[in-house]
């Protein structure tokens, strides 16, 4: 069997064992298939020793089937035990590192949207519900009211992707031209539009820093070096666990960050606040951001 079938098979084989019903004609759109196809597919399955079961016009993969018991030990959890293992798992503090580790695996067999359900809360669900559809889909949209720091307006753009935990959402800004990171937490509300993508070959994730600030196009990273002391460096672990690759020890009191980030204004408000903790090593750029603000906010 060719690769691309096999893929095509696996895909299917997923949203069969999902925790939500699908129709053929919601899997023949959602995996960009012909309804034949799926047809086709699904008698395979049956070859293979899968037992079908459908539900009005929903179809599924028996979980009675000899081979999906196999699987669903591996990764089947009825209701109850998802709950309980999501109360265990939200016990933990939220500073531990394998914390969302343990959500994504947990969630990783559920579809989309119950993993957004488990990180994103309130308004700010819905918005991440509809922009989910969107990227899957395909669609523009309009992120009403979003607060910029210089405005609140409408934004129209095309979302392709987010970053972790849904706190940001790449788009390709219909009125610059261009991708941008647009927070979640700013959007007013999401209007879905029945317009198709119309600029997917320019959509590109560009580096996002430690700090989660963004590169702008042809920007260049910057380098930077600090060392650290207790404070700093418990709360970068905290605030930031990304970082944690790229610190060292230096001693038994002092760490050494050496990354590059996007622009200065995350290292430089995160440096601005522990300024008696750190200390800023070969990062000229750094040491005039900071310079340059002290002497504006408090001369």
């Amino acid at each position: 069997m060719d690769q691309p079938k096999i893929e095509r098979l696996l895909r299917l084989m997923k949203m069969l064992t999902a925790n939500v019903e699908y129709s053929v004609d919601d899997i023949a759109e959602r995996l960009d298939m012909s309804r034949r196809t799926i047809y086709r597919y699904i008698d395979t399955f049956r070859d293979a020793g899968f037992v079908i079961k459908k539900s009005g016009n929903c179809i599924r993969l028996d979980k009675e089937s000899p081979h999906f018991k196999d699987i669903s030990q591996l990764v089947h959890f009825t209701e109850e035990e998802a709950v309980i293992l999501r109360r265990a798992i939200e016990s933990i503090d939220d500073t531990n590192l394998l914390k969302q580790n343990l959500k994504r695996k947990l969630y990783s067999v559920y579809d989309s949207r119950t993993l957004a359900d488990t990180i994103v809360k309130g308004q700010n669900s819905s918005n991440v519900h509809l922009l989910i559809e969107a990227i899957e889909n395909h669609k523009q949209v309009v992120l009403q009211n979003y607060q910029s720091s210089r405005s609140t307006r409408d934004r129209r753009v095309e979302p392709f992707a987010f970053t972790t935990n849904y706190v940001n959402v790449w788009c390709y800004d219909l009125e610059d031209n261009s991708c941008k990171i647009f927070k979640t937490a700013r959007i007013g509300s999401v209007e879905l539009c029945n317009t198709e993508w119309q600029h997917s070959d320019k959509h590109k994730e560009d580096f996002i820093d430690i700090f989660r600030m963004s590169c702008k196009a042809g920007q260049e990273a910057i380098p930077i070096k600090l060392r650290l002391g207790h404070l700093s460096y418990n709360l970068l672990m905290e605030e930031y666990p990304l970082s944690e690759k790229y610190i060292s020890p230096i001693d038994n009191d002092h760490w050494l960050l050496d990354t590059t980030v996007a622009n200065l204004q995350g290292a430089g408000r995160f440096v601005i606040g522990l300024l008696d903790d750190i200390e800023i090593i070969d990062s000229p750029e750094l040491k005039e951001y900071i310079t340059n603000y002290i002497n504006q906010y408090f001369r």
